[in-house]
């Protein structure tokens, strides 16, 4: 009598093995992609305190220019006089960045999302007559990216 397993049960368990490595990883990426989403919403939740904080002490928000991201947020006296940041936050994702718009007196913080799954509060911002969220992500040269996150000041609705 012979021990031991057929050619058949063989390929019966390799099958299986890799039918759950593969419902395994692509689980593992979805996760990998909400964790940077929530980043995203958490880096601009961030951002807004920071500006929230700049306009209690400047009664303005601070303009495109003066906002970089992977920068300090200081003062218009200097960095010397009062930092709000220390540092903006970039993207998780290397080649994408957040997009900061100052519109007459009031801001917008957009940031392109990678789960397309996920329910938005609406899509509907608009930045110009023809500028909605989703055309930004694709302006931004994230044409891939469908979903975007927006947070505005709080004398805009949306």
């Amino acid at each position: 009598m012979k021990k031991g397993f057929t050619l058949l049960e063989l390929l019966l368990v390799i099958a299986i093995l890799g039918i759950l490595a593969a419902m395994i990883t692509g689980n593992f990426f979805t996760s990998l992609k909400k964790g940077r989403d929530a980043k995203r919403k958490a880096d601009l939740e961030q951002i807004t305190r920071a500006l929230e904080m700049y306009y209690e002490d400047n009664n303005a928000y601070p303009t495109a220019g003066s906002v970089t991201f992977g920068g300090q947020l200081c003062n218009p006296a200097g960095c010397g006089t009062k930092i709000y940041m220390q540092k903006l936050p970039n993207d998780p994702t290397s080649g994408r960045n957040y997009e900061y718009k100052l519109t007459n007196g009031s801001y917008r913080l957009y940031a392109c999302l990678e789960n397309s799954q996920q329910i938005l509060p609406y899509d509907n911002l608009t930045q110009g007559p023809s500028m909605t969220c989703s055309v930004l992500c694709k302006n931004l040269s994230q044409a891939n990216i469908s979903c975007i996150w927006a947070i505005s000041s709080s004398d805009i609705s949306p």
